[in-house]
């Protein structure tokens, strides 16, 4: 990322002026794996009434890129912070990038985008008709 992008851009990264704001209310508390930061606000409390906790995107902000154990911690579900020992549950799959809009993106059976047809309508289905 550009000098001039960190200054002026908001949408790739935090900002300098975010950082500045970061650096005087909050303490970074820790890392995960994709390299983005929580941290802790220092003193006051939040809407809550508990001390704001956030995170700083590496990269482009996407929320589904918090994993599940940090995921719990940002929103007051567990107070402890994830340790190295953490063992996802069953249901907890790693994360996946959003494919919307791209080739990959998930296309149902009948979707105007995939190649197959859709099979016929069996004899359950009537037509809505006004009266």
């Amino acid at each position: 990322m550009s000098i001039l992008s960190e200054i002026f851009s908001w949408w790739g990264g935090n900002t300098w002026g975010t950082r500045f704001t970061i650096w005087k209310i909050a303490s970074q508390v820790g890392e995960d794996e994709f390299g983005n930061r929580y941290y802790l606000q220092r003193s006051g409390v939040g809407p809550l009434g508990k001390p704001r906790r956030f995170v700083v995107y590496k990269d482009l902000a996407d929320a589904s890129k918090v994993p599940a154990e940090w995921h719990g911690w940002l929103h007051y579900t567990v107070d402890d912070l994830p340790d190295e020992n953490y063992k996802p549950r069953a249901w907890q799959k790693p994360h996946k990038m959003n494919m919307t809009g791209t080739g990959k993106a998930y296309r149902p059976k009948g979707s105007i985008l995939r190649p197959q047809k859709r099979e016929r309508a069996t004899g359950d289905y009537k037509a809505w008709k006004p009266e």
